[in-house]
């Protein structure tokens, strides 16, 4: 599940992890989140780096605290989390498609005729 020796750090990957859990809907609203130690033990990695991981989160509002009882998703985590991945991993794969269409000489038009061919052929 985590590359421990990936160019990406662990923490990030658990993060990551966590934020999968909750756009995929295997964690919701108000559900409790892995403590960091029961992280460390699930990924065989120290609990300082599972608590870097859930900090992320924490600090981008997406998990909260309740004192003594644990760490919880908060009520529009995944709405967040849709809303960045459409706005960051999106907006990357269309600059990414522009510049290999322009690499490989393709004119708007074709470009977007292949985007709705490809599109019906989902349907």
């Amino acid at each position: 599940m985590l590359e421990i020796d990936g160019e990406k750090p662990i923490y990030l990957q658990i993060a990551e992890w966590l934020e999968k859990e909750i756009i995929d809907g295997t964690l919701k609203a108000d559900d409790k989140v892995y403590s960091q130690y029961q992280l460390a033990e699930l990924f065989n990695i120290n609990p300082a780096t599972a608590g870097k991981g859930l900090t992320i989160l924490l600090d981008a509002e997406l998990i909260y605290k309740k004192r003594g009882l644990g760490t919880f998703v908060s009520s529009n985590a995944r709405e967040k989390l849709l809303e960045k991945r459409k706005d960051f991993t999106l907006r990357r794969l269309v600059r990414e498609l522009l510049d290999e269409a322009k690499l490989l000489g393709i004119e708007e038009q074709q470009l977007i005729r292949l985007i709705e061919s490809e599109r019906k052929g989902r349907a």
